[in-house]
């Protein structure tokens, strides 16, 4: 079969899960909502032990198990897999903000000049309020950008094997090689500061939460 006829999705969504079992469903629900459907997801589920991986086959024919112990290993899992045109993360304790997030990030990418490798927009940071990416202020989550995946593939981008803050590792790789849109909606639900969230064991200093060098 000629693989040039192949068609490719238009997103690839990657989510890393660790026995998230008790709270996954919201975000994945968040994602089968969703009005635009020219989607793949990929679920990478690294050393869960609970009824994670059971629950993400509910949702998807493309589940991972890994061992690595490291949310920038599951990341980069779904990066291998990937085969849509364009990249979207989600972190398993979070969601998108309604069924119609995806197509709006569709229609801002297909809008006039499509000459750039990321389109930033906005986000909900529960507690806080909303926050925008701007040329001003970048913010280095994944989870508030789409990445055109050729982008991606061409600087061979990968998550560095940090034990936290792999986003931070990611945009310094990525942000200043990109071409980057805007897009002033906040259309993901952080949720800043669950109980047992890695924010919320670096906050409680249960675990170190300084940034490693390069």
């Amino acid at each position: 079969m000629d693989q040039t006829c192949v068609k490719r999705p238009f997103f690839s969504v990657i989510v890393p899960e660790h026995n998230s079992a008790e709270f996954m469903r919201r975000g994945l629900d968040s994602i089968k909502a969703q009005t635009f459907k020219d989607y793949e997801l990929i679920i990478v589920c690294d050393r869960c032990t609970d009824r994670t991986a059971e629950i993400a086959r509910e949702y998807s024919e493309k589940v991972f198990e890994i061992d690595a112990g490291c949310c920038a290993a599951a990341r980069n899992k779904g990066l291998n897999e990937a085969e849509g045109s364009w990249i979207l993360f989600m972190d398993d304790d979070d969601w998108w903000s309604d069924d119609m997030a995806f197509r709006r990030i569709v229609q801002k990418i297909l809008d006039g000049d499509q000459d750039f490798d990321i389109l930033a927009f906005g986000f909900y940071w529960q507690n806080i309020g909303y926050r925008y990416n701007s040329e001003e202020r970048l913010y280095t989550a994944v989870w508030n950008k789409a990445w055109k995946r050729e982008f991606i593939a061409r600087i061979g981008a990968r998550f560095p094997l940090w034990k936290h803050s792999d986003d931070e590792g990611f945009s310094r790789i990525t942000h200043h090689r990109a071409r980057i849109r805007f897009m002033n909606e906040s259309l993901y639900y952080y949720n800043f500061m669950r109980p047992g969230s890695l924010t919320w064991q670096i906050e409680n200093k249960l675990i170190d939460g300084t940034i490693p060098e390069e």
